[in-house]
C-alpha cells in the first residue's frame, strides 16, 4: 500500500518472463534490455529488497470462508468508474451469483486513468485493458451519464441493492489560502490536467500561455506532470491522446521556464522517484536544482541517519543532488525545482504578474513529523501563470456521510460511518481516494478495494445486509424514467471505437471526444 513503484526481488526472480506478459502497463523489463536512462532502476530495485527482505506472501493460504459462499441474488452498486471502482467490481464478479451495477456521471469510464494520467504516459493507461475484461462479464452492467444524488438519490440506490460502494475519488482541488489566489492566470492544477486530458468539465477553460515563466505550487506527481506538459515538444505530444484544444494551445505557447515550489525539503518531496527520474531526460529542457536547495539540514540529516530510513527517501535525496551537480546544457527551456519555499501572495493588478514566496526551515514536530516554518527570507518570482498543485479533495455526494476536515467519506476499514461516528451504516461502503484520501498510485487501489469487498462479504455472510426493498426490474424502470439518456456498455464501446478510429487516421492512440453531445451522437448512431 505504500511502495511507489513495482519491485522484483533479484534473488528470487527466475527470469521466466511470466510477469512481463501479465503486466498490464508494460512496467517490467529484463535488466539486459535497460537503456542508459533506465539503468538507475537496478539500484532502486536492489535497495528496496536490501531493506525489505522477501517474506511469505500468503498466496498459498486457503481462501476465507466468505469467499467461498453462494451469493446468488446479491446486487451491489458501485458509484464511480475509476481504478478503485473497477478493482472492487473485479473482486465481486468472480463470486457465484453476484450482480454488479456501476454508475458514472460522465459518458466515459476510468476516472483518473482517462482524465488524470498524463498523455505522455501511455503505458500507464494500459490498465484499462484489465477493466475491459470486467465490462465483458454478464453479471456486470455499466450505467454512464447517471449522477447519484442528482439523477437518482442514494436512498433509491440503497433500496435496490444489498450494498452500495462509493468509489467517487477526489475531484476538487485544495486551496493555498493566500491573497491573489483567484486572480486570472491562477488556476488549480486539477483544472489544467482536466483541460489537457479532455475532461468535459474543463475542456472550455482557457490558460494564458503567452508569458515566459509559469510557477507550479506543490511538488507531488501532479506538479511534475503539469510542468513537463508545459515544456514538452508539441510534436511529441501529437503522438499521444492529449486533447486537440490543448495541443493547439501548447503549439503557440511562449512559456520557456517552469518553476516548481515545494514547501518542505527534498527528503519530504511529494513526488515519487520514477516521476523525478523521468525529468532528467526531457529533450530540449535544462533541468536545474540549485545546490543550496538540496543542502542537508540537521533535521533531514538525523532522518537520513536513522537505521530505519526508507530506501526510497535516500534515493530521493541522491537523485536531486545528482541533478544539482549537473551543469545546464544551454537549452531554450528550463525546469527549476525549488524546495523549502512557500507562496505568501500571488501578485497582480488585473491578472497574475508575480508570486511572493518565503524561505522555510525544517523543524521537528511533537509527533515526530517534519514541519516547514517560515523564516524572514523572502523574494518575488515574476510569472504570468500559476498552477496550484497542493492536493486533491473529495466532494460530498448528497445523502452520503462526508468528513469535511479530510474531504473523504468517513469509514472504518471501508465500512461507512456517520462523520465522527464509529458505528458502520449497514450496506454502505467506500474505497479508493474517497476512503483513504488522495494517496498512492493506481495499483494501490487494488488492495484497498479487496479490503473493502472483504468487509462487504463478511457482513453479507453474517446476515448484516437486508434484502432490497425494490426489485431489479423496478429499479431499471426508475432509472429509465429519471435518467432517460443514460448510456450502457454498448454505448461506451461505440464511443471508444470512434475515438480509436479517429486516432488511427492521425497515428495517435485515440482522439478524445470532449463534447457530451458529440458522444451521444455516436451512441445514437447518427
Amino acid at each position: 500500500m505504500r511502495t511507489e513503484m513495482l519491485h522484483i526481488d533479484p534473488q528470487s526472480c527466475i527470469d521466466c518472463g511470466a510477469c512481463v506478459e501479465a503486466c498490464p502497463v508494460d512496467a517490467i523489463k529484463s535488466e539486459d534490455d535497460l537503456d542508459e536512462q533506465e539503468e538507475p532502476y537496478l539500484d532502486l530495485n536492489k535497495d528496496y529488497f536490501d531493506q525489505h527482505p522477501m517474506e511469505s506472501s500468503g498466496l498459498d493460504a486457503p481462501k476465507p470462508l466468505w469467499r467461498k459462499a453462494d451469493y446468488s441474488g446479491m446486487r451491489v452498486a458501485i458509484v464511480g468508474s475509476g481504478p478503485a471502482a473497477y478493482y472492487a467490481a473485479s473482486e465481486l464478479i468472480g463470486l457465484k451469483g453476484v450482480q454488479v451495477n456501476m454508475f458514472e456521471r460522465l459518458l466515459t469510464p476510468y476516472g483518473l486513468v482517462r482524465f488524470g494520467v498524463a498523455p505522455d504516459h501511455p503505458s500507464t493507461k494500459g490498465v484499462t485493458d484489465v477493466f475491459r475484461t470486467v465490462e465483458r462479464r454478464r453479471n456486470f452492467e455499466l450505467h454512464l451519464g447517471v449522477e447519484v444524488g442528482v439523477d437518482i438519490t442514494h436512498d433509491e440506490l440503497a433500496a435496490s441493492h444489498h450494498a452500495v460502494i462509493y468509489a467517487v475519488g477526489a475531484s476538487s482541488a485544495r486551496r493555498l489560502g493566500v491573497p491573489g489566489e483567484d486572480l486570472p492566470g491562477s488556476h488549480a492544477a486539477t483544472e489544467f490536467v482536466g483541460w489537457y486530458n479532455g475532461h468535459p468539465d474543463h475542456a472550455a477553460r482557457e490558460f494564458d500561455l503567452s508569458g515566459r515563466r509559469a510557477v507550479v505550487v506543490g511538488n507531488g506527481n501532479v506538479a511534475l506532470d503539469v510542468a513537463r506538459i508545459l515544456l514538452a515538444d508539441p510534436d511529441e505530444l501529437d503522438r499521444t491522446d492529449i486533447a486537440d484544444h490543448a495541443l493547439d494551445a501548447l503549439r503557440t505557447s511562449d512559456i520557456e521556464e517552469v518553476v516548481v515550489l515545494g514547501r518542505r525539503g527534498v527528503a519530504q518531496a511529494g513526488y515519487t522517484n520514477p516521476e523525478m527520474m523521468a525529468l532528467r531526460h526531457l529533450p530540449g529542457v535544462d533541468f536545474l536544482i540549485d545546490l543550496d536547495e538540496v543542502a542537508i539540514d540537521p533535521v533531514t540529516a538525523e532522518l537520513l541517519d536513522s537505521p530505519t530510513v526508507d530506501s526510497s527517501l535516500t534515493t530521493k535525496v541522491r537523485v536531486a543532488r545528482d541533478v544539482a551537480d549537473q551543469a545546464p546544457n544551454g537549452a531554450r527551456k528550463r525546469l527549476v525545482l525549488r524546495y523549502l519555499t512557500s507562496p505568501t501572495e500571488i501578485v497582480g493588478t488585473d491578472r497574475v504578474e508575480a508570486v511572493k514566496v518565503v524561505r522555510n526551515r525544517l523543524e521537528p514536530g511533537p509527533d515526530g513529523s517534519v514541519i516547514a516554518t517560515p523564516t524572514d527570507e523572502t523574494e518575488t518570482i515574476d510569472a504570468s501563470l500559476v498552477l496550484r498543485a497542493v492536493g486533491y479533495r473529495g466532494v460530498e455526494v448528497p445523502g452520503v456521510p462526508f468528513d469535511e476536515s479530510r474531504g473523504t467519506v468517513p469509514n472504518i476499514g471501508g465500512r461507512v460511518t456517520e462523520a465522527g461516528g464509529t458505528e458502520p451504516i449497514a450496506g454502505l461502503y467506500t474505497t479508493g481516494w474517497a476512503k483513504r484520501g488522495p494517496s498512492g498510485v493506481i495499483g494501490t487501489n487494488k488492495k484497498c478495494a479487496i479490503d473493502t469487498v472483504d468487509c462487504l462479504l463478511q457482513d453479507y455472510s453474517g446476515g448484516g445486509l437486508g434484502e432490497p426493498a425494490m426489485r431489479e426490474d423496478e429499479f431499471a424502470a426508475l432509472l429509465d424514467e429519471k435518467a432517460p439518456d443514460h448510456v450502457d456498455g454498448t454505448g461506451w464501446s461505440a464511443i471508444d471505437a470512434a475515438e480509436k478510429a479517429a486516432g488511427k487516421a492521425r497515428k495517435r492512440p485515440r482522439v478524445k471526444f470532449v463534447s457530451l453531445e458529440d458522444m451521444r451522437v455516436v451512441v445514437r448512431g447518427d
